[in-house]
């Protein structure tokens, strides 16, 4: 089962876009108008230096309260407003709630590659070149980034309370609060539901590792650019993967490292896109701070968005809760 990982990325990440067709109409539309009860304001993140597109959502009534804050990550090729209708939940429970896309995705701005040589360079270090960006590919290294930078964007908002940040993540981003939780001490709560924990099956098993190596000897002689932006490589999934950021992306090995955060894991029973042992049972196995595993029965991957989606909810707020909330 180890070994179907590859063709589980057929559809890995794509539960975060299974969301879409709740907010289809709000994620096309730039004048999204949240509910009476829950403040709204989008804000720029810096992340290596390129813009970033993030949406706060924060309870009404406490509007100049410090709140215990809960950042979220979407998935493969999903973007910010595919989490909306979550953020709002988890702003109505008490929390100040940022969400945001990655790098060359959604309304973020993108990474760059010079094409060609620099041009002189001014006194101010500034100089003209031509560059392309890097849109719509895959780099796990790139979205934990990120991530980490968005967690050290909202500790510096005014509402957040530093001691009480929590990551949430599912699917392919379940993978990514812990792998950053066990870098960041800030990070004291985090939920990973359906994740997927270990991304080196898909580049080094299967016949893949000679095409990995290849594709990254290529690309560092200048002989290989990146992948189109948005280009579907693996099944229908938009966004193709950099193979050789995927053999270096295990979060699995990464999770004993965060002995300070209190992680929830949320399996599917009938998962069928990978194997539980490998990757959520032996995350939570592994596990050393505070802990718990919960299998929702009879669902598959999907079924976290969709009639387990509240059930998932209500899990996530009552670890927070107890997590970020409790004796505070």
């Amino acid at each position: 089962m180890r070994h179907a990982f590859f063709t589980a990325l057929l559809s890995i990440g794509l539960g975060l876009h299974m969301t879409a067709f709740v907010v289809a109409q709000q994620a096309a539309n730039p004048s999204f108008n949240p509910p009476a009860d829950v403040d709204f304001k989008t804000a720029t993140i810096m992340s290596e230096g390129t813009r970033m597109a993030a949406e706060l959502y924060a309870p009404r009534t406490s509007a100049d309260a410090k709140l215990p804050t809960i950042v979220m990550a979407h998935g493969w090729g999903g973007v910010a407003a595919n989490l909306r209708p979550d953020a709002i939940v988890f702003a109505r429970a008490g929390y100040l709630v940022v969400v945001f896309d990655y790098r060359g995705w959604g309304a973020s701005d993108s990474r760059v590659v010079l094409t060609s040589p620099q041009g002189p360079r001014s006194k101010d270090r500034r100089f003209q070149a031509e560059v392309l960006e890097v849109r719509e590919v895959v780099d796990p290294i790139d979205q934990t980034t990120d991530l980490a930078n968005a967690v050290s964007w909202v500790y510096g908002e005014p509402r957040c309370d530093r001691e009480r940040i929590g990551l949430w993540g599912s699917s392919y981003s379940g993978g990514h609060v812990v792998y950053v939780a066990a870098r960041d001490p800030r990070v004291k709560a985090t939920v990973s539901q359906v994740p997927a924990f270990d991304s080196r099956p898909t580049a080094l098993e299967n016949g893949a590792r000679e095409k990995t190596f290849s594709e990254a000897a290529a690309r560092t002689h200048g002989e290989l650019g990146y992948p189109e932006p948005g280009a579907r490589v693996i099944g229908n999934l938009r966004g193709a993967p950099l193979l050789e950021k995927m053999m270096q992306y295990a979060p699995v090995e990464d999770v004993a490292r965060a002995s300070q955060c209190a992680t929830l894991f949320v399996l599917a029973e009938n998962e069928e896109l990978f194997d539980n042992r490998d990757h959520g049972l032996k995350a939570h196995e592994r596990a050393k701070g505070p802990k718990k595993l919960v299998i929702v029965p009879n669902i598959k991957h999907y079924g976290i968005y969709l009639e387990a989606r509240k059930k998932a909810q209500e899990l996530a707020i009552a670890w927070y809760d107890e997590h970020l909330k409790q004796g505070k």
